[in-house]
């Protein structure tokens, strides 16, 4: 394979396949075209909720680095009585095309949601992240509290110095010239193998992704890899997440955490290999309303290993949020509610 010169501009949109997404039963999706960006969302709405009409409350859910709308299904198919549920492909992701102006930093990838949420009039909304998705809607909920009316986030990609040692890998793709050495050391792996190193990377317990889904998960990273831009994307969004990590004063995700005023769940799984669990305490005390649950059997991917869990902590989040209500209570003050499920995760 040919050496490849990453530091090009990503490539335009036109070059992103017309074939669309793999919906779930239920699903629906459309490419939102704002100025410089196309967004393909992915939308689910309960069968007896007309989707837009306001019957439910909505929601936007944001996936994290490689990954993309489809990561939410699961979770958007069992919240589906309760919420509204979109969930968008980060521009360069999944089926949206890369921006016009080749950036990928955190921060565009969080202008590129408030973007999506003000041109469709969604605001407020339960906002979901996970890994970079979360570094990304601290960002939204911190700037634009008028837009969110709780946060869960899996697993966010928050400053981690020095990262666990598993982590390190996936920082260095931001280091020039390396990602070019892994894509000629790897060019003869097998979808399979990829996919295989994938969920071992990402899930607690790669095993408990059977053969059918096994077999659509590797078809749909072939994809993406073989779209001209994929290599580019990906690095330039790990370079995101690095310079993230490393921006003081009042651009610190740590401080943007802070700042954050909805109503926050926090999930972390003991067996992620690139969030460490050892930061749940401090995201906890972070944001000044939350609550925090930690999933022994889960990996960095609880919203597609442990998708009952999550719903049921979300459910809960919902309930206390409306008792509050109920009560005459304010939305503020620090909620902290440290949940062991290890007799439920048990048998994943």
């Amino acid at each position: 394979m040919p050496s490849t010169d990453y530091s090009q501009a990503a490539a335009p949109p036109a070059s992103v396949p017309p074939a669309g997404p793999v919906l779930a039963d239920g699903e629906t999706s459309r490419t939102v075209q704002l100025p410089g960006l196309g967004l393909l969302v992915r939308s689910r709405a309960h069968s007896g909720a007309r989707p837009g009409s306001g019957d439910l409350e909505p929601a936007m859910f944001v996936h994290g680095l490689g990954g993309s709308s489809q990561n939410w299904s699961a979770l958007m198919a069992s919240l589906a009585d309760t919420v509204e549920g979109h969930a968008l492909d980060l521009p360069g992701f999944g089926h949206s095309p890369p921006p016009d102006d080749g950036n990928y930093s955190v921060a565009a990838h969080a202008r590129a949601v408030v973007r999506l949420l003000e041109a469709e009039g969604r605001g407020p909304v339960h906002l979901f992240g996970n890994s970079l998705g979360g570094a990304v809607t601290v960002k939204v909920a911190a700037a634009r509290p008028d837009l969110v009316r709780t946060l869960t986030l899996v697993s966010p990609a928050l400053p981690e110095l020095p990262p666990q040692p598993s982590a390190v890998p996936t920082a260095l793709a931001s280091v020039p010239g390396l990602p070019a050495l892994y894509v000629r050391a790897t060019r003869g792996w097998e979808p399979e193998r990829r996919t295989q190193a994938l969920l071992s990377l990402c899930y607690g317990d790669p095993s408990v992704v059977g053969g059918p889904e096994r077999d659509a998960y590797a078809a749909e990273y072939q994809r993406r890899i073989d779209l001209p831009y994929f290599w580019d994307v990906m690095i330039r969004s790990t370079r995101g997440i690095v310079n993230a990590y490393t921006l003081g004063g009042q651009h610190s995700l740590w401080r943007q955490a802070e700042r954050v005023l909805a109503p926050t769940l926090l999930i972390y799984g003991v067996r992620d290999k690139l969030v460490s669990v050892r930061m749940a305490r401090r995201a906890s005390r972070a944001f000044r309303d939350s609550r925090l649950l930690t999933i022994p059997g889960s990996g960095h991917v609880a919203m597609m290993e442990h998708p009952d869990l999550v719903d049921r902590a979300f459910r809960d989040l919902r309930d206390e949020i409306a008792a509050r209500v109920r009560g005459g209570g304010a939305a503020g003050g620090t909620v902290t509610a440290t949940t062991d499920v290890s007799t439920a995760a048990s048998g994943s």
